[in-house]
């Protein structure tokens, strides 16, 4: 993990936390938004995709290095 997507790692963990606990995300959302702006133009597409999506469980898998798209079959 690069030192530009831990800190939007950590963020999405801690929106997960925040959120099963009903409290008041909106502070992680902005950094979150902010962090995504700044991300660098070669920053995998997938991933700038789920975080402009707002697809944040999907974000949060990839840089854990889980493929988002794989379904939860355990065909």
């Amino acid at each position: 993990m690069d030192a530009v997507h831990a800190p939007i790692l950590a963020r999405l963990r801690e929106l997960e936390s925040v959120a099963a606990q009903r409290g008041d995300v909106v502070s992680i959302l902005r950094e979150l938004d902010r962090l995504t702006a700044a991300l660098p133009k070669s920053t995998d597409p997938d991933l700038l995709h789920y975080l402009h999506k707002r697809s944040y469980e999907k974000a949060r898998l990839f840089l854990e290095g889980v493929d988002p798209e794989a379904g939860a079959c355990p065909r």
